[in-house]
């Protein structure tokens, strides 16, 4: 008798890219919409407004890029370090590394002689695969990945910031502050449903949340390039 195939649906091996893409998109849409929604309220011109667009558009992609670069550099940079660390112990204190081992399954719940034999066995296979993953929580899902995330980072910031920037082109000006707002709402909440959707995550919870603190953000940097603009 053939049992069906176990057929599972898992999201973690997404989490590097996701993480990268949904925070360049995110703010790409929010940083522009906002800037552009300030200089607007300020009272500048079209063509003031769209060269601040742009500039931001690239500025932002570039920085997004070098930003995620090197922040996810130093987490890589520590993972090797840790792993580098390991891989001398398991050199020079081979014993107290599997006993070690050993108690990290016992504290998950297995038994004292199954705990040693299944790390007796994990060390015969790959010792320092081992302890990377049950030890220091390294795994390959999760790895850092500085390349990946800066090219991520740069395009879905860029992608994301070119949809107010062709908002700002093609509305009228009379209807310029509203339409931005309300299309980059539109988007935000678009992009949260489908980050969701992409993680396995509540899609309604998502879809609100970066609504909501994407509306504020916008209300906020209107009511001051007002302001200026008033001042001014």
């Amino acid at each position: 008798m053939f049992r069906r195939a176990h057929n599972e649906k898992h999201y973690s091996h997404r989490v590097g890219w996701l993480r990268a893409a949904v925070l360049g998109a995110n703010d790409g849409i929010i940083s522009i919409a906002c800037l552009l929604l300030g200089v607007a309220a300020a009272q500048a011109g079209r063509e003031q407004l769209l060269t601040a667009g742009i500039a931001a558009l690239v500025a932002g992609a570039m920085s997004m890029a070098a930003g995620e670069y090197v922040s996810v550099s130093s987490q890589a940079d520590a993972e090797h370090a840790d792993l580098a660390i390991e891989s001398e112990e398991l050199r020079t204190q081979p014993d107290a590394e599997l006993h070690e081992l050993t108690h990290i399954y016992i504290k998950r719940g297995v038994s004292s002689d199954l705990a040693r034999q299944v790390a007796e066995q994990l060390t015969a296979h790959d010792a320092l695969l081992a302890h990377a993953r049950d030890e220091l929580g390294i795994h390959d899902a999760g790895r850092a990945q500085p390349l990946q995330a800066a090219i991520t980072s740069a395009i879905t910031f860029g992608a994301g910031a070119a949809l107010p920037v062709i908002t700002a082109m093609l509305v009228p000006a009379s209807m310029l502050i509203s339409s931005l707002a309300l299309t980059s709402l539109i988007f935000l909440i678009i992009l949260g449903s489908l980050a969701a959707a992409a993680g396995g995550a509540p899609i309604m919870r998502a879809a609100v949340r970066v609504g909501v603190w994407g509306a504020v953000a916008m209300a906020v940097t209107a009511g001051v390039g007002h302001l200026f603009g008033t001042v001014v």
